[in-house]
């Protein structure tokens, strides 16, 4: 059986090998294409971060979750009468009891 000589110090082989290495030509503007795509990339970002309110919206005022939405507004806007309200009366009945037990002292 024959050996094969695998060294990597061997020039002849080092030769054949950066020979047979194929560089293809890059289309013509490459460059400035990769540069386009990039900057594009960059714009994306920065306006997607300027608009996460705007999407917010926009996913909110779906057909589908309007009503959700329009329902959701309406329980927090009645909690917060409520609680509005209690709050309103506590501090009127301490008023009046106040009133009942020293009425001198508001006058």
């Amino acid at each position: 059986m024959k050996e094969t000589n695998l060294n990597p110090e061997d020039a002849k082989l080092r030769g054949l090998l950066c020979r047979s290495r194929v560089a293809p030509a890059l289309p013509p503007r490459f460059q400035e294409g990769v540069w386009r795509r990039i900057e594009n990339a960059e714009a994306a970002k920065v306006a997607a971060r300027r608009n996460w309110l705007d999407s917010l919206a926009q996913w909110l005022l779906r057909p589908k979750l309007a009503l959700v939405g329009a329902a959701a507004l309406i329980l927090m806007g009645s909690f917060m009468g409520v609680r509005e309200g209690a709050q309103s009366a506590r501090h009127e009945a301490q008023a009046r009891y106040v009133a009942a037990v020293a009425p001198n002292l508001l006058r």
